[in-house]
C-alpha cells in the first residue's frame, strides 16, 4: 500500500472530519468517523455495537464489509474498522438520522472525485487547496503547505526506493526527524498542541512548517548521497537530517530569542487575528 499524503486522508462533511485511506484504488472510510458525523452520540463504538443488535443482517455480514485498515496518523499507523464507499451505503441504513441522506450524496461525490484523481492527478492538488482556504487557512500558509506536501512525497518516494516498506518504519523514521529537528515526536508534538485525532503539520506556524521541511528535506538529500539501503541506514540518515534542521531551529531561536515550536494551534491563531482585524474595523 502506497504511503498517502496526511492532508488527503482527510475528508470534510458538514464541517466533520472523516479520514479514510486508499484501498485497491479507491477511498476506504474510518467507520466510527461516519457514525460521529451522523449521529449525536459521543461514543461510536457503543453506538456501533447497538446498531448491529438491531440489524442482525448487518451484523451477520460485518466482516464482509468492514475492513481493519492500516489508518496513517502522525504518531504512526493505528489500525481502524474502514468501508468502502459501497459498504458505507449498507451501514448508513441502519442509521436513523436527517443527516444520512445528505451524507450519501457527499459519498456519492467523494467516490466519483477519487475517479477523477485517478484520471487526473493534478485535480487532488487543487481541492485540497480548496480545503484549506475553505476552513480559514490564508494563502501563504497555504502556499508552505503544499510546499511541504510535495516535501514529503518526495520523501516518502525515496525511503520506498530504499527499502523502507513497513507503515512502522515509515513511522519510525519520521519520529527520529521529528525529534531531531524540534525535540519532540510527532505524538509528543500533537500533546503539546492538545491535539486529539488533529493532523499535526495543519496546525503549525509558517516557521515550524519551514523547519519540518527542511529536516525532512535534508533527509532526502542525505539518503541520496550516502546511497542508504534498507531501514538501519535510513534511520541513521533521518537523524543526521533532522539534525541539520534542529541545529537550524536552535541559531534562529538564539538569534531572535523567541522560541520556534508552540503549543498554539495554527488555525486558531489565524481565526483570532482575523477576529481582531474586524473588531478593529
Amino acid at each position: 500500500m502506497s504511503v498517502e499524503s496526511p492532508e488527503r486522508r482527510i475528508a470534510l462533511f458538514q464541517q466533520r472530519e472523516i479520514r479514510r485511506i486508499i484501498h485497491k484504488r479507491e477511498w476506504w472510510f474510518v467507520v466510527e468517523d461516519v457514525v460521529l458525523a451522523l449521529i449525536e452520540s459521543r461514543d461510536p463504538k457503543q453506538y456501533i455495537q447497538r446498531m448491529k443488535q438491531r440489524d442482525p443482517e448487518l451484523q451477520k455480514g460485518w466482516v464482509q464489509i468492514v475492513h481493519t485498515l492500516p489508518v496513517p496518523t502522525d504518531g504512526g499507523p493505528q489500525t481502524m474498522l474502514c468501508a468502502n464507499t459501497e459498504g458505507l451505503f449498507r451501514i448508513i441504513q441502519s442509521i436513523p438520522s436527517p443527516r444520512a441522506e445528505p451524507f450519501k450524496r457527499w459519498l456519492a461525490k467523494v467516490g466519483y472525485e477519487r475517479v477523477q484523481e485517478i484520471e487526473d492527478p493534478e485535480l487532488a492538488t487543487r481541492r485540497t487547496r480548496a480545503l484549506y482556504k475553505a476552513k480559514g487557512y490564508s494563502d501563504d500558509w497555504v502556499e508552505k503547505r503544499m510546499r511541504s506536501i510535495a516535501v514529503r512525497d518526495e520523501l516518502t518516494e525515496e525511503w520506498k526506493k530504499r527499502g523502507v516498506r513497513e507503515q512502522c518504519e515509515y513511522a519510525i523514521l519520521t519520529a527520529e526527524i521529528s525529534k531531531a529537528t524540534f525535540g519532540l515526536t510527532p505524538s509528543e508534538y500533537s500533546r503539546f498542541k492538545r491535539l486529539k485525532r488533529e493532523n499535526l503539520r495543519d496546525h503549525m506556524t509558517d516557521l515550524e512548517l519551514i523547519f519540518s521541511m527542511l529536516g525532512e528535506a535534508a533527509t532526502t538529500e542525505i539518503a541520496r548521497n550516502r546511497d542508504a539501503q534498507g531501514f538501519g541506514t535510513n534511520r541513521q540518515a533521518a537523524y543526521a537530517g533532522g539534525t541539520v534542521a534542529g541545529n537550524a531551529r536552535q541559531e534562529l531561536e538564539r538569534q531572535s530569542g523567541r522560541k520556534v515550536v508552540t503549543n498554539e494551534n495554527y488555525l486558531a491563531l489565524t481565526q483570532s487575528a482575523q477576529k481582531a482585524k474586524r473588531v478593529k474595523a
